[in-house]
């Protein structure tokens, strides 16, 4: 059949169609034409951020030296027939050149500065020293928020502004944060397996840094003989506790009060099953208290500690430390400063004198009071050095056989 030459008009007129196209075509090329330009504006500020970024790494200094200590062997060497390394001063020796720190900070903004998408794990390559933070170059506000900073942006280009590298960029760092971390965040009660988010916080400056040792311990104790402790300590005010079993544990940063640390200080004696080897350190002790008394400042000053007494015979060991609000031992500003810390050892039966002296001077005068080979004089008021990492306290002072040689450890050759 011969269809009608004729046919119903649309209700639309051709112009209208027509117009419909034409309005639909302009918007995509609007559309587009944005795109592009949004493109090319991100483009031009990625590109002017990264250009900062890397002007500003011709500003970063070489860090100052550091004191070291006197009879330490100089740079990184091994002992144990080569088995073991040892790094003198914690490293702090290995100091980088301005140029060095300026080529780090460079490698870094180029790999990172700009990266909105994670860089798929980008990271600085180490420069030719490896050892110290990248100094001036850090921006540890706000660029510390990328997390892992072996799997991410370590700078986070979210701002728009000049990248700067994280602290610490160019050393292979394996995390400042728990964003990748597989375990479950820490809640301030004493659960392990946990990942701990709170920050560090306030270190103060070396003069300033807390010490701390015990003055006056025995040397021997009866079993279930009550004795004292005396602890000094200096640069701590002894004011900010939070209980661990109420959630306060790692919970809180460390904070300073006119430079000073902020916390506590402990004391816990434990029986040891060996004193050739690391005890197992789960096993709770056989004494332990945290000392906060609203005391302490930069002058140094004296606490007695009451142990009630050790509950069998053999080698006790009893530690002080101090603690930070978070029961951490507080920072120091160097690397190669001994933490505040002090131990004793404390023989616990045997028949010997039973007052135990607690001027810890006993075996200052008893170079004959032999017991069972070791030598009161020597050994037992080491005031917690016998065992010092395996270093000579005392010329033959070897911790595994040389205690009952009553006169080796006592010349201090």
């Amino acid at each position: 059949m011969r269809r009608s030459q004729y046919r119903r008009e649309s209700k639309y007129s051709k112009w209208f169609t027509g117009r419909r196209r034409i309005i639909a075509a302009v918007a995509t090329l609007v559309a587009f034409g944005g795109i592009v330009t949004v493109t090319q504006v991100s483009d031009a500020s990625t590109k002017r951020s990264q250009q900062r970024a890397l002007a500003a790494c011709n500003n970063i200094q070489a860090p100052k030296s550091t004191k070291l200590s006197t009879k330490t062997k100089k740079g990184t060497y091994t002992t144990n027939k080569g088995k073991v390394t040892q790094h003198a001063d914690d490293g702090s020796g290995d100091v980088p050149t301005t140029a060095q720190m300026r080529s780090r900070c460079r490698q870094w903004v180029m790999q990172n500065a700009g990266n909105n998408g994670g860089g798929g794990g980008a990271t600085a390559a180490p420069s030719s020293s490896a050892s110290t933070a990248a100094g001036n170059g850090g921006n540890q506000g706000g660029n510390q928020g990328g997390g892992n900073q072996g799997g991410g942006n370590q700078g986070g280009n979210n701002g728009g502004g000049a990248v700067t590298p994280p602290p610490g960029a160019g050393l292979g760092i394996l995390a400042n944060s728990c964003e990748n971390s597989q375990l479950q965040p820490h809640d301030g009660f004493q659960n392990g397996n946990r990942c701990v988010s709170t920050e560090f916080g306030e270190v103060g400056a070396q003069e300033n840094n807390p010490s701390l040792l015990i003055t006056e311990a025995p040397t021997q104790v009866e079993p279930n003989t009550a004795f004292t402790l005396r602890v000094s300590t200096r640069n701590l005010i002894r004011d900010r506790f939070l209980a661990a079993g109420q959630g306060g544990y790692y919970v809180e940063s460390s904070v300073l009060q006119g430079g000073l640390v902020r916390g506590h200080f402990h004391t816990a004696c434990r029986m040891l099953n060996s004193t050739s080897e690391a005890p197992d350190p789960a096993p709770v002790p056989a004494f332990f208290v945290a000392t906060e008394d609203r005391q302490g400042s930069a002058a140094p000053d004296v606490v007695t500690i009451q142990v009630p007494g050790l509950p069998a015979e053999g080698t006790a060991q009893c530690a002080s430390w101090a603690g930070d609000g978070s029961h951490r031992i507080p920072m120091m500003q160097r690397a190669n400063q001994t933490p505040a810390f002090d131990a004793v050892r404390i023989e616990v039966g045997g028949g010997g004198n039973n007052d135990g002296d607690q001027g810890g001077d006993q075996g200052q005068d008893q170079g004959d009071q032999n017991q069972g080979g070791q030598d009161q004089a020597g050994d037992q008021n080491q005031g917690g050095d016998q065992n010092q990492g395996g270093q000579d306290q005392a010329g033959d002072q070897n911790q595994a056989g040389d205690q009952g040689n009553n006169g080796d450890q006592n010349n201090n050759n």
